[in-house]
């Protein structure tokens, strides 16, 4: 019998999860029949709509709603929950440690594919930065999101329960890193929401929680234009969040964040969020790579002077064939990805029948971000808008966005209800460490409530 064709798609994220759908859905019969495999590869089980995350911090969202799981979407594929860890192109095949390697003592397993789809997304970037390692907070995932909100509840608790006014001040201190989406976005929410809660604790008021944005260019949010970017500063300014520019995180040592510009701040709250770098599993590659670590990418989506490779998102560097300036490559952002996605499955099934490519090609339309509810700033199609129509905007467009008419459902009925209820504080910070009870309760023969 004839092997059937194999399309390896590594990563499951926006790129990675919108091609292996659209090639589900055109080769709908091939898939049933056996004529072709699509084999989707990541370490989760599911895309994380990413917008969404500053939200579920918030609380606004179950982390649920934030996440499409991979095996419900793409039923016609196989899904392998694991990393790649080398892909080695001229011999066709990629290396795959999954959830298993470990407990079945074999290593890592070997795929083979005929057509490779490159999609693994980025990883945050880090500095060399004292104590950040030790002491820092991403927000790239779901888990991080709601770890930090149950960080920060927890933060009010020790505030509320402890006599020593320095650990209280350390408790009460946020500082965020970076003034891009995730940075300003996570602020505005998490900051709605502990002030909030405050009310619901008697020895803490508003004021005295001091937010923190520390930003390296004399802008925020340069995705919404310069005139939003300035609004977006006066707006966050006027709840009492200390925004500074022109000012780095020099170190962060013995939770003490120390800036640029000379300021110390005692805080148990560091959140980094200054920016991404393509996936580690790029330089385990025989692919060509450009200097800043990405694949160079034709616009045809793919991969340069290479057969049967493709690549997009935030791990390739595609040509802006809309940019004015000549060398422009795309940014790597969602809006580009979902739209790349769709280009690459188009011509990938059109390499396999000898059909010309189609160049990708997308005149970025603008963006829209959150400051917390009821607030915003947006730039869409030359238009600007600030406040609650932005804020408006803002859900609206991510909505019509996210996968799946499930999710779009389930979402619009949690903001409905949150609407009309009271806001949930409640942290679930013991969740990432499940079994400490019941080792307490094992360790000494009773329950740790019992006296």
């Amino acid at each position: 019998m004839k092997e059937p064709a194999r399309i390896l798609v590594v990563g499951g994220g926006y790129v990675g999860m919108y091609t292996a759908l659209r090639l589900q859905r055109k080769l709908k019969r091939e898939l049933r029949h056996g004529a072709v495999q699509v084999i989707v590869v990541d370490p989760e089980p599911y895309m994380t709509y990413q917008p969404f995350l500053p939200e579920a911090a918030a609380g606004s969202i179950s982390p649920r709603h934030v996440v499409v799981p991979l095996r419900r979407v793409l039923g016609d594929c196989q899904v392998i929950i694991g990393e790649a860890t080398a892909i080695h192109h001229g011999k066709r095949t990629a290396t795959i440690r999954t959830l298993a390697s470990e407990e079945e003592g074999t290593g890592s397993i070997e795929v083979h594919y005929d057509e490779l789809v490159l999609a693994p997304g980025s990883v945050s970037r880090t500095l060399p930065v004292p104590g950040l390692a030790e002491t820092g907070i991403g927000f790239k995932t779901v888990e991080e999101a709601i770890g930090l909100r149950n960080h920060v509840l927890e933060q009010l608790d020790i505030a509320s329960s402890t006599r020593d006014p320095d650990v209280r001040d350390s408790a009460l201190t946020f500082v965020f890193v970076g003034g891009g989406y995730a940075g300003v976005e996570a602020l505005g929410e998490l900051e709605d929401m502990a002030r909030y809660a405050v009310r619901y604790y008697h020895n803490i008021a508003p004021e005295d929680l001091k937010w923190i944005l520390v930003e390296a260019t004399n802008r925020i949010l340069p995705e919404v234009g310069e005139e939003m970017g300035t609004y977006a500063v006066r707006e966050l300014r006027s709840r009492n969040i200390d925004v500074r520019l022109e000012t780095r995180l020099d170190s962060c040592q013995d939770r003490i964040a120390v800036l640029s510009d000379g300021s110390r701040f005692p805080t148990r709250t560091l959140v980094w969020t200054a920016g991404v770098k393509p996936s580690p599993i790029l330089a385990a590659t025989d692919l060509p790579l450009n200097d800043r670590g990405r694949l160079t990418c034709t616009a045809a989506l793919q991969v340069d002077g290479v057969e049967h490779a493709w690549a997009a998102g935030d791990a390739a560097s595609v040509p802006d064939r809309t940019a004015a300036e000549p060398g422009a490559v795309c940014a790597p952002n969602a809006q580009h990805a979902v739209r790349q996605a769709k280009v690459l499955a188009e011509n990938l099934l059109a390499s396999l029948d000898g059909r010309p490519l189609t160049d990708y090609e997308h005149k970025y339309v603008g963006s829209v971000a959150s400051l917390g509810l009821h607030r915003g700033v947006a730039h869409l199609y030359g238009r600007k808008a600030k406040g609650y129509p932005a804020w408006f905007m803002h859900r609206v467009y991510h909505l019509s966005r996210v996968p799946t008419f499930n999710r779009k459902a389930r979402v619009l009925a949690e903001w409905i209800l949150s609407g009309l209820f009271k806001r949930e504080i409640v942290s679930l910070g013991s969740l990432e460490n499940p079994r400490a009870e019941f080792k307490l309760a094992a360790d000494t023969g009773r329950h740790p409530e019992a006296s």
